[in-house]
């Protein structure tokens, strides 16, 4: 692993732990969050200030990192400061519950982890010296932006459903929420795929640019069997029932598709 990267990642087990600390006093773990989409926006922001490569490239992925950051960031922080603890942080303590904290630190330092290598792409970028756009820099641009429009819509949709009164206890299935139960989370995933694809055919090692791919490979799986999905849904069922067991059985939990609902089941 680059030096860089090494630095950053003591810097951020030593944030993490202070998050930690927070996070025992006040029994809200969301500010894991907060601090992971943050760090990721200032470590792009340092690779590509201070970059060797081509200045228009490193400008782009910059701006591009940072919006995505800024973005998520306060929105993020809206919640942890307004809201009681995320239902998937409260699953977790439920399943945690013996040695808890231990577990909670090694999660939270796991975090640290995942924000540099998913940092890596962005180190890469900013030393890349062809000074040259290609048709896989216009496609990877395109991608983030249709992802990043794609999950702007999808947090819209149901923030709309939540804010009427009268969907209390339901489930949304209005807009893209109809063919994925987690398009926020599908086109955050596309996101992090436009990078490692901004990369290719840019290193100096080809082994280089394979292992860049190991960031949304990674984020995929903890989306998927970790920290994402399992316990999202797991606090849905608990608190809609068999309304939520219905939207499960009728739509895809992650990539999106047309809806299949079977005969029997019912619909809201």
């Amino acid at each position: 692993m680059p030096t860089e990267l090494l630095w950053a990642l003591l810097a951020l087990s030593v944030i993490m732990t202070v998050a930690w600390l927070r996070q025992r006093a006040t029994d809200n773990a969301g500010i894991v969050d907060v601090l992971w989409a943050a760090s990721i926006g200032v470590l792009a922001g340092l690779f590509c200030l201070f970059g060797d490569g081509w200045g228009p490239r490193r400008m782009v992925v910059g701006a591009m990192v940072g919006f995505w950051s800024v973005r998520l960031t306060a929105h993020l922080w809206k919640r942890v400061i307004g809201e009681a603890e995320d239902g998937r942080y409260r699953y977790l303590r439920e399943i945690w519950s013996d040695n808890l904290q231990l577990k909670l630190f090694a999660f939270f330092q796991a975090q640290a982890v995942l924000a540099v290598l998913l940092s890596w792409p962005f180190l890469v970028l900013a030393g890349v010296q062809r000074s040259e756009w290609t048709w896989l820099d216009g496609l990877a641009i395109l991608l983030w932006g249709g992802a990043l429009f794609g999950e702007t819509i999808a947090d819209r949709q149901l923030a709309a459903w939540r804010n009427d009164s009268g969907n209390q206890g339901r489930t949304c299935r209005e807009g893209l929420w109809a063919f994925s139960r987690h398009p926020n989370y599908f086109f955050e995933w596309l996101i992090w795929t436009s990078y490692p694809l901004m990369a290719v055919g840019r290193t100096d090692a080809a082994l280089t640019g394979w292992l860049l791919w190991l960031a949304p490979l990674a984020l995929l799986f903890l989306i998927l069997k970790v920290t994402g999905i399992p316990p999202t849904e797991a606090q849905a069922v608990r608190k809609r029932g068999d309304d939520y067991r219905r939207y499960q059985e009728t739509v895809n939990a992650f990539f999106p598709g047309p809806r299949d609902e079977p005969e029997t089941a019912e619909t809201t």
